[in-house]
């Protein structure tokens, strides 16, 4: 909890040091930094009257730390940080005046509100579930409704807090509040321009990675990781090559074609010294396991929700064996795969490659070469297909094989949605549309950024479910650094129909075996998905007896009970149901929540200010 240097908040800072373990205070004496974070996680310096403090995964020492704080103005602060590896806040008091950074896509994450009864003055926080009780927010039925859009891709709703007056801090923007509390949002970044050739970008990506996987293992304990696709197999590679011990697991599917295990075999054998655990797909949960009693403690509703056992099985597993920090890949396909769109903007600056491209993907994938050229067509502005989006939320689900040459592929509320439910996100959609402005010059870099803001809060649940085992999990691919080495290449040669992700095969030439390095295949539990639903399908039931969705009015239970009971392909039919489940998961987590979460800790050590 950040708290600004003024005494009208000082009624919330009682009941925030009451659970807080640490505690960091600005140089007038009053509480700045309220909570719960392990003590090698942070890294603090005082400089005069200036406090500053970076929390997370980094290894800033305390005269880097020192050096910020002396930095001749905020500014000059801020872009010391913006160097250094890792994923972390950067936290700063100047006198009172308060700078506050989270990362770009929002693995780190801020949100602000107004306190009650303290003239105006706001207070932050990186988990919006705190702060909407700190301030006894209300929940936002409209703002819930958007997160049972399918996909749920869809820039800037997708983002906001489902709290009244709870507001999240964009991940290219920095907050600041002053004396008074009064707060102020301005952007800081913005994506670099995409000059790099893939080969000066493969060089940057390795050097990136390498410090991104660095700082993380840098004295840790017992340490494990994913071993699976391409991008894990990279942060894997890249932290045994730097003398690290690491406790891979590798989740076999049932799916025949599915390599997983084919490729990790091959790469542990050409690394002596890793160890390699082959998880059979028969002990790996299935999906939709379990969903009817999920309590965790989340700060927004996940679509992880009805894979919670399958993806927090490993990792489970890790922690039995005294595992400190768990590694993953997660992020490598929206940095690497790219997005096919980029051909938009490439057919206006560069005809002839934009020509060879297109009819590339459109090959490659069997698109409608009519349906490809209407959207390479498409000149309509971001806030124009916004409302293209709102008009058509109620219609079918586009089929598999539309081109993704847009803004975005268009989300659709599933047809259990109430019509209360389709207004209210309606309403949304169109008050924002005015006014929305894409995240990158272009649609490729829109859809990526636009994706990596979705997943990366995938990342943040998984984090924020591993924390109660005792073991921090890692996603490297999601660093500011790394996302902007990816970015600063050129698309056509980073993103191509010919070539699987050709930026990181180049870039891990003499650290990912050769076996493995050109592997151009990716898993998939399309199995799991489809028998999940058949073998959970009473507790996938079960959560819509009494469900709270219907009781907000956002659903109709016996719609969506009726649904379930079908037999659903896993691509689409399936999928709709995610989004509706992690809403109705995490409003009974709320629910069952209260005297778990905050609970005090008991390395109750402060950190000096």
């Amino acid at each position: 909890m950040v708290l600004p240097d003024t005494d009208a908040v000082a009624a919330l800072a009682a009941p925030v040091r009451a659970r807080a373990a640490r505690e960091i205070r600005h140089a007038s004496g009053r509480p700045w930094l309220l909570g719960c974070w392990p003590e090698d996680s942070a890294t603090t310096a005082v400089c005069g009257r200036t406090r500053l403090c970076v929390l997370g995964q980094h290894a800033v020492t305390e005269r880097e730390a020192a050096r910020a704080a002396g930095a001749e103005s905020p500014g000059a602060a801020e872009r010391l940080a913006r160097t250094w590896p890792g994923s972390h806040h950067l936290l700063a008091s100047f006198d009172g005046d308060i700078l506050a950074l989270g990362t770009v896509t929002g693995v780190r994450s801020l949100f602000v509100a107004q306190a009650p009864g303290a003239d105006g003055a706001c207070v932050a926080a990186d988990r919006a579930d705190v702060l909407a009780d700190l301030v006894d927010a209300q929940l936002d039925e409209g703002r819930l409704a958007v997160h049972l859009l399918s996909p749920g891709i869809l820039h800037p709703l997708t983002a906001q807090t489902v709290w009244c007056g709870v507001d999240v801090v964009p991940g290219d923007h920095r907050l600041t509040l002053d004396r008074d509390g009064q707060a102020r949002t301005s952007r800081h970044w913005s994506p670099p321009p995409a000059e790099l050739s893939l080969a000066e970008g493969a060089r940057l990506v390795r050097d990136r990675l390498a410090d991104a996987v660095a700082v993380r293992v840098a004295g840790a304990g017992p340490i494990t990781a994913d071993l699976g696709g391409v991008d894990s197999t990279a942060v894997v590679c890249t932290a045994v090559r730097q003398g690290t011990k690491i406790v891979a697991y590798t989740a076999a599917v049932h799916d025949v074609l599915g390599d997983d295990v084919t490729y990790a075999r091959r790469t542990a054998e050409a690394l002596d010294s890793l160890e390699h655990h082959v998880v059979p797909a028969t002990a790996v949960p299935l999906t939709f396991d379990g969903v009817h009693e999920l309590h965790d403690a989340l700060d927004t509703p996940s679509l992880y929700s009805v894979n919670r056992h399958r993806r927090m099985y490993i990792i489970e597993r890790a922690a039995e064996r005294g595992s400190v920090l768990h590694l993953s890949g997660m992020g490598g396909d929206e940095l690497f795969s790219g997005a096919s769109a980029h051909v938009h903007g490439l057919l206006r600056r560069h005809p002839r490659t934009g020509w060879r491209h297109t009819r590339g993907f459109v090959t490659r994938h069997r698109w409608s070469r009519r349906t490809a050229w209407r959207q390479l067509l498409d000149g309509r502005s971001y806030g124009a297909w916004l409302d293209q989006v709102a008009r058509d939320l109620t219609l079918p689900q586009p089929r598999m094989s539309v081109p993704l040459f847009t803004w975005g592929t268009p989300p659709r509320l599933p047809p259990w949605a109430t019509g209360r439910a389709v207004e209210a996100v309606r309403d949304h959609i169109r008050t924002h549309a005015p006014k929305a402005e894409p995240l990158g010059n272009g649609h490729g870099v829109h859809r990526e950024l636009a994706t990596m803001r979705t997943l990366a809060r995938f990342a943040r649940h998984v984090q924020q479910m591993s924390e109660p085992l005792g073991i921090t999990f890692a996603s490297p691919y999601y660093d500011d650094l790394l996302v902007e080495a990816a970015l600063a290449v050129r698309p056509q040669e980073r993103v191509t129909p010919w070539r699987y992700k050709p930026l990181i095969e180049e870039a891990m030439r003499g650290v990912v075996p050769d076996a493995s390095r050109r592997r151009t295949t990716k898993a998939h539990a399309a199995f799991e998905e489809e028998t999940g639903l058949r073998r959970h399908r009473s507790s996938l039931l079960a959560l819509w007896n009494d469900a709270r969705l219907h009781d907000l009015g956002l659903i109709d239970a016996e719609a969506v009970r009726a649904w379930c009971r079908r037999p659903l392909a896993a691509d689409l039919e399936s999928a709709l149901l995610h989004a509706t489940v992690g809403c109705e998961v995490w409003l009974r987590s709320r629910e069952n929540s209260t005297g778990r979460r905050g609970r005090p800790r008991t390395d109750t050590g402060g950190i000096p200010a």
